[in-house]
This record gives structure tokens, sequence and C-alpha cells, in this order.
């Protein structure tokens, strides 16, 4: 008897697996060859499909009777019916919707065949200074403000360049590599602020260094640096000289937009507690045009000065568009949710379950 049940629940199970998958393969058998599983540590569950099917058969023998009585003696030697042989189907109908649940947790995706998208454009690493001096507001509403407004409209306007970001005041941060995600570049510039590199300073060789590291394995006909500072290269062990010989020797050519002219200017210093309006002090900061002049012209680029939120606009709008252009191969494709088609085969085995049990083939006690 005990064989012919496991038996019994076995061949359920299966038949029951196997209608729910039939079901989820016959919607995805030509998208097999490209399916993924997104969060494949949950296939690790399955392990413990046996303790579950055991509990959900033979462990319904052992509940607590409601019903007390005498004897069985003489109900032992009866006919077996075969609502009694196949007791153990609706466990087996559950085990096999936990199976598909599982395979429905695990995520899989349907990855549709990658399109090529082919542009022409350059590889632009833009080098936004973040040091305290940004706070300046020659320049509406600050450097900062400004420089990060002008370097997102020109991440916009310039939809077949790869570009990614370097940050940098002590020391230098890589914000993002070489991307076709423009709106991520946007977002990330746009979340800046000063106080978000913990050493205050201006690094540019530190900035310059970073930039060339994600340019080092560029193949584009023109590799560009952007570096926007208002300030004198004070701080970092890589010196803007060493850079700039990087930069010769990667055939990257350097744009300098230097913010501000070293006159003395506003300075927001603090808020007022109250009113919450800003408040000013007038100060100084060294800049050190001839560097930034040297830089550009020893790699082949062009230096600008901007007093203005409109001249640095046109500054960076005038780097780039003089500049080769080169073909580049962009693979995209979409993944798509399969999840569903072996949930709903799950939630139907469940209900097949719950009518089996309610109607068919009830167990007494």
């Amino acid at each position: 008897m005990t064989g012919r049940r496991i038996f019994v629940a076995f061949a359920s199970f299966l038949l029951a697996l196997g209608l729910g998958l039939v079901a989820a393969v016959a919607r995805l058998w030509s998208e097999l060859p490209a399916l993924r599983w997104e969060r494949p540590a949950f296939l690790a569950a399955i392990a413990l499909v046996p303790l579950l099917a055991h509990r959900a058969t033979r462990g319904e023998d052992a509940r607590v009777p409601r019903l007390l009585v005498g004897s069985v003696r003489g109900a032992r030697g009866a006919p077996v019916g075969i609502r009694a042989r196949l007791r153990d189907v609706p466990g087996a109908v559950r085990t096999a919707a936990l199976v598909l649940a599982i395979l429905a947790l695990a995520r899989p995706q349907s990855v549709g065949v990658a399109e090529s998208d082919e542009r022409s454009g350059i590889d632009v690493m833009v080098v936004l200074d973040l040091s305290s001096s940004m706070r300046a507001v020659d320049l509406r509403p600050t450097r900062l403000g400004a420089a990060k407004t002008v370097v997102q409209e020109f991440v916009e306007r310039r939809p077949d360049d790869r570009i990614g970001a370097v940050v940098f005041a002590g020391d230098a941060f890589p914000l993002s590599p070489l991307t076709f995600d423009h709106v991520r570049v946007a977002q990330l510039v746009g979340k800046m602020e000063i106080g978000a590199i913990s050493r205050d300073g201006t690094a540019i060789g530190e900035g310059l260094g970073a930039a060339l590291s994600k340019l080092e394995t560029s193949t584009a006909k023109s590799k560009v640096i952007v570096l926007l500072t208002d300030g004198d290269s004070n701080a970092g062990q890589m010196s803007p000289s060493y850079a700039t010989e990087l930069a010769q020797q990667l055939g990257v050519r350097i744009y300098t937009v230097q913010m501000g002219n070293g006159d003395e200017v506003d300075v927001e210093v603090d808020r007022d507690p109250i009113t919450g309006r800003p408040t000013y002090a007038r100060a100084r900061f060294p800049v050190n045009p001839d560097l930034l002049r040297k830089i550009a012209k020893d790699t082949g680029g062009e230096s600008y000065i901007a007093n203005q939120t409109e001249e640095l606009r046109s500054s960076m709008h005038a780097i780039l568009d003089k500049l080769k252009k080169t073909k580049f191969e962009a693979a995209t494709g979409d993944a798509v949710e399969r999840y569903p088609f072996f949930l709903f085969p799950a939630a139907a085995l469940v209900v097949i379950e719950a009518f089996l049990r309610a109607f068919v083939l009830r167990r007494f006690p």
C-alpha cells in the first residue's frame, strides 16, 4: 500500500508539474535560447521541495484527529475506495505549484535580439571642479551652479558622443565612465555639491589623471577632456605637467575653461537661520590662466575664460563642434519579464488543489 501511495503521489506531481511547464514552454518556445534568470538564487529553494512533498502527502496522516472512536478494528477489513487511494493527489498538486512559483520568483526574462545602433561622435570626459571657491557668485547662481547647468545642457546636446565625468577638489573621483546614457550622466552631475569630496583644494593633475584613465582604452579618433576649474592647482600627488604629458602620449586634447578671472568676488558663507537667505563675504581666489593655456596648447586644445554664465555656455559648445567624429556601435536589447508564464499555472494548480480537497478528495478526520 505504501509503494502504491508513493507511486500515485509521484505520478500526480509529475503530471501537474508537466502541465504547468507545458503551458509555460508553449508560450516561450521561441524565446527559450534567450531566456535568462534575473534572480537565480531563488532556484536553490527547489531543494526544499521533497520536504514539502512529504508534508503535503504522508505528513497529512499525522494530523491530530478531531473525532474519537472506541475502535477501528471493524473498519480495517473494509474495501479501500478510489478516493482513498488518491488522497495524496492534492498534496502532489500543491508541490508542483510550489516548483512553478519558485521558477517565477527566479524572474525569468527574455532578452530581445540586440539591435546595432551606429553613431558618429567623439569620446569626451568632463572634469568638474568642486573646490570651495566654486561657491563664488560672479557666475549665477554660483560658479558650481552655472557649471552644472551648462554641463547638463552640453550632455543633452551631444547625443552621438560617449561622455563621462570626473569631479575633483583636493582629490579626484570618477563620477561616470564613457557612456551613451547621457540622462544618467546629467543626473549624477546635477547631484554634485561642494563638500562631496571631503578634502578641499584644487587638484587639477588628479582630475586630469582620473579622466585619462577612462580614455586610455578608447578607439575614437577624437578623445577630449573638458576641464572646468576656477583656481590654481594646489593639491594632489599628480602634477598638471605630468598629466599633460600623459595626455600627449594618449592623443587626448584638453580644453580648459577658467571660471572667473581672479578678481575679488562675493562668496556665500552662511544662511540666515530665520529667513534662510544667504549671507556673503568678499574673497579673492588665485587663478593660473598661464597654466591652463599651457595645458591646452601642449595637447592641441584651446583655453577659454568665462566671467559670465553665457560665456561659459558658448565656450562649452564651441569646444567640440570643430572636432572629427568617429563611428561607434552601441548594441541595445530589451529584457521582458516572463515570470507570469510560470506564476499563472502555479496559481491555477493551487485552485485545483483547493477544489480537490474541498469537494473530491476530502480526508477524514
